[in-house]
C-alpha cells in the first residue's frame, strides 16, 4: 500500500445454484486464496451467494433467508482478513427484492449497493424478480445493525487516502449512463463490478474493451469479477472472464471457462496525479454520497504487475511496426507543412553516420516524396573533424547516395584549428570548449549552406538528449525544424530498424543495420586506433534507463523514491541497484540544470505523450532547483 500501490483481486468460485451453504464454503476458499496473494480489495461475482441463475427461486423465502445467513457467516469468517471484500447476493428491503453488492471489512458489513439497471431483454429477465436501486442512501437492518443501503456509497481507506472504492453491478456498466461515472466524479479511484455476464461468440472482446475503456474514461482502477462454472447451464454458459484495468491498460485477465482468480496491483496515487493533470477532469463533488471508512494495515505491496522497461516502445512486433510507421508519418507531415509554408525547395542536414541524423534524413526523404520534390534537393553534409571515424564517415556517405540526396563534404579541421588559435584554446586540451567548438562550427556551416540554397536546416537531436541537455547550446541544439525533438533514443533505434526491415533495398538495409550497430557517440574526441573513443552512454548513462526515468517522472509524475523502486523492479536482472541509483541522480541533476536549452528549442512535431517543448508539454523555469528530488534519493 505504500507509495500508492494496492493489491487487488477478482475471483470466480465454482458455486452450486441455490446451495448457499456450499457457496459460503467456496467463497471463503477464494477469499483465503486472495488473502494469500496479499489482496486488499477482493471482488466476487454478482449474486454469487445464491447463484445468478436461480430465476423464480429468488421468490422463495427460504433462499432469501439462507442468503442473509450466508452473508453473516462470511462476515464472521473474514473478521481477521485484512481486506475490503465485495460479495453479491439478493436482499429484501421495504418489501422489495434487490440484486445487491455487500461490502465487508474486518467482519463488518459496511454497506449494501443495489444494482440500478436491470436487463430484461434477450436472455435476461431480472426485472421479473428485482427492483432497480436508488442513488439515495437509506438504511437496512442486518443482524440488528443499521447498514447504509444505496448506490451512492464511497468506501474510503483510512490508511491510504487515495484509495476510495465504489461499486456497480454488471449491467450498470453496459448502460448509457453507468453509475461509475458519478462515483468517479465523487472521488472514487477504484470501481468494482460484480457481474454475471454470459458467454457468446465475440462477447469477450467487447467486455474487455468496455472495462478497459471505462477505466480510461474515468481515470480509475476497474476490478471486474464475473460468474463462471457452477451456474446453471440450462440456457446459458458463464466463462469467468475476470478483468483488472487501470486507466485504459488491462493489467490482469482470467482465462475463460476456468474459474480463475486474478490478482495485481493498482497505483491509486498515479490515478490521482493523472486526474490533477487533466484540466478537463471536473473537481470532485460528493454531494449526496455517504462516505464510509474502512481500515487496512499499511504494508509494502510486493509488485507483480508488468512494468515495461521500455515505455516508449510497444512490446508486440505488430503494434511496434504500426507505431513506427505512424511516427515516421507524423514527423514527415510536420516537416512537409513547414516546407510548404516557407516555400522551401531544399533542406540541409548534417549527416554523421549516427542514429539521429540517419532518422532525420529518412524523415526528410519521406517529406520530400510527399511534396514531389526531387530528393537531390536534400543537401546532406558530412563535416569530418578530430573525432570522426572511418566507419561513421563511410556510412554517412553511403546512406546519402543510397537515398538519392546530394552529398557535400566540408572538412572542418582547419577552420576549428584557426578558431582555437584565435580564442587561445590549446589543441591538447580536450575540454568542453574543444568539443563544443566543433559542434558550433558544424551548425554555422549548415545555417550558411541553407541560406545559400534558400533551404532549411533540419534538426537531428532527439528527446533523450534534450532531457539530459546532451547538446551543444547553439550547436546541434539549434536548427530550423527539429524532426526528432519528441522521439526518445530507445524509439529512434526501432524507427531506423523498421525502415531497414521495410525499405525493400538490401544495400540501404545493410547500411542502416551497421549504423544501428555503431556505438552512440558525438565523435568530438580523437578516436583510439581508428575506433570511437567517446561513447555517450559511458558518460551520461544508458539511454534505456534515462528514457524510463523521463517517462515516469514527466508523464506519470512519480516521486524519486517511487521512481527508483519501479526502475529496480523493471530492470531487475539487468542493472544493479547501485547503478540505477547512480544514473537516476545523474538524470535529475542534468534535467534540472539543462532546462535553459529546452526553453529555446526550435519547432518540431510532437509524436507521443512525452515532450519537452516550452510551447507544448513542459512549462518549467530554467532556474528550478533539483534539491528536493536529490535529497529524497540521498535517504536511500
Amino acid at each position: 500500500m505504500k507509495q500508492g500501490f494496492v493489491k487487488v483481486a477478482a475471483a470466480t468460485p465454482k458455486i452450486a445454484v441455490a446451495d448457499c451453504k456450499k457457496n459460503v464454503e467456496v467463497i471463503l476458499e477464494r477469499i483465503r486464496e486472495m488473502e494469500e496473494q496479499g489482496a486488499k480489495v477482493m471482488v466476487l461475482p454478482e449474486l454469487c451467494v445464491t447463484g445468478y441463475t436461480c430465476s423464480d427461486l429468488f421468490w422463495q423465502e427460504r433462499l432469501l433467508e439462507a442468503a442473509l445467513e450466508a452473508l453473516e457467516e462470511i462476515a464472521r469468517e473474514t473478521a481477521k482478513v485484512d481486506a475490503l471484500i465485495f460479495v453479491g447476493l439478493p436482499l429484501e428491503k421495504d418489501g422489495k427484492l434487490y440484486n445487491a453488492a455487500a461490502a465487508l471489512n474486518h467482519g463488518r458489513v459496511l454497506g449494501i449497493v443495489p444494482k440500478k439497471y436491470l436487463p430484461n431483454y434477450n436472455e435476461f429477465y431480472e426485472a421479473r424478480h428485482f427492483t432497480p436501486g436508488d442513488e439515495a442512501v437509506t438504511e437496512l437492518t442486518l443482524s440488528g445493525r443499521q447498514v447504509p443501503f444505496g448506490m451512492n456509497l464511497l468506501f474510503a481507506c483510512e490508511e491510504l487516502p487515495h484509495l476510495t472504492v465504489a461499486a456497480e453491478v454488471c449491467e450498470d456498466l453496459w448502460a448509457p449512463e453507468p453509475p461509475s461515472v458519478r462515483h468517479a466524479l465523487a472521488g472514487a479511484t477504484v470501481i468494482v463490478n460484480l457481474s454475471a455476464s454470459d458467454e457468446m461468440v465475440g462477447k469477450d472482446t467487447y467486455r474487455r474493451s468496455l472495462v478497459s475503456g471505462q477505466s480510461a474514461r474515468l481515470v480509475c482502477g476497474y476490478i471486474y469479477s464475473t460468474a463462471g462454472e457452477g451456474e446453471s447451464s440450462q440456457d446459458l454458459v458463464f466463462g469467468g472472464q475476470n478483468l483488472i484495468a487501470e486507466n485504459g491498460t488491462m493489467l490482469a485477465e482470467a482465462a475463460r471457462f476456468k474459474n480463475e482468480t486474478v490478482c495485481t496491483e493498482l497505483d491509486v496515487d498515479r490515478l490521482v496525479s493523472e486526474r490533477r493533470r487533466m484540466t478537463t477532469y471536473p473537481p470532485q463533488k460528493s454531494d449526496g454520497y455517504c462516505r464510509i471508512g474502512f481500515s487496512l494495515k499499511p504494508v509494502d505491496t510486493e509488485l507483480t504487475r508488468f512494468v515495461d522497461p521500455y515505455p516508449f516502445v510497444p512490446s508486440s512486433q505488430r503494434e511496434r511496426e504500426m507505431r513506427c510507421d505512424e511516427i515516421l508519418n507524423i514527423q514527415a507531415m510536420g516537416l512537409k507543412k513547414r516546407l510548404e509554408h516557407t516555400h522551401c525547395q531544399s533542406a540541409v542536414i548534417g549527416i554523421s553516420g549516427g542514429l539521429d541524423s540517419t532518422l532525420a534524413l529518412l524523415v526528410t526523404v519521406r517529406a520530400f516524396d510527399l511534396l514531389g520534390i526531387p530528393r537531390d534537393k536534400i543537401l546532406s553534409v558530412t563535416m569530418p573533424c578530430f573525432g570522426t571515424t572511418d566507419r561513421t564517415y563511410q556510412n554517412a556517405c553511403q546512406l546519402t547516395r543510397c537515398l538519392g540526396a546530394t552529398l557535400k563534404e566540408v572538412d572542418i579541421k582547419e577552420a576549428v584549428t584557426i578558431h582555437f588559435r584565435d580564442i587561445g584554446q590549446e589543441m591538447e586540451n580536450h575540454d568542453v570548449t574543444y568539443e563544443n567548438g566543433q559542434a558550433r562550427e558544424r551548425t554555422q556551416i549548415l545555417m550558411d549552406l541553407a541560406n545559400r540554397s534558400g533551404g532549411m536546416v533540419i534538426g537531428t537531436g532527439d528527446l533523450s538528449e534534450l532531457a539530459l541537455g546532451w547538446a551543444t547550446y547553439n550547436g546541434d541544439h539549434m536548427s530550423m525544424y527539429g524532426v526528432n525533438a519528441s522521439v526518445p533514443k530507445t524509439l529512434v533505434r526501432h524507427l531506423v530498424r523498421y525502415y531497414a526491415d521495410t525499405c525493400g533495398e538490401k544495400k540501404l538495409a545493410d547500411i542502416l543495420l551497421d549504423i544501428l550497430d555503431t556505438p552512440v557517440s558525438p565523435e568530438l574526441l580523437p578516436p583510439k586506433d581508428g575506433v570511437i573513443s567517446q561513447k555517450t552512454e559511458d558518460l551520461v548513462g544508458p539511454y534505456e534507463l534515462h528514457d524510463f526515468f523521463l517517462y515516469y517522472m514527466l508523464r506519470v509524475t512519480y516521486a524519486p523514491k517511487k521512481l527508483y523502486r519501479v526502475a529496480r523492479y523493471a530492470f531487475r536482472g539487468q542493472y544493479e541497484d547501485a547503478v540505477i541509483l547512480k544514473w537516476l541522480k545523474t538524470f535529475y541533476r542534468r534535467f534540472f540544470a539543462q532546462q535553459f536549452k529546452r526553453s529555446c528549442l526550435p519547432d518540431g512535431p510532437k509524436v507521443g505523450s512525452v515532450a519537452v517543448s516550452p510551447r507544448g508539454d513542459l512549462r518549467m523555469p530554467s532556474d528550478a532547483c533539483a534539491r528536493l528530488w536529490l535529497e529524497e534519493l540521498e535517504e536511500l
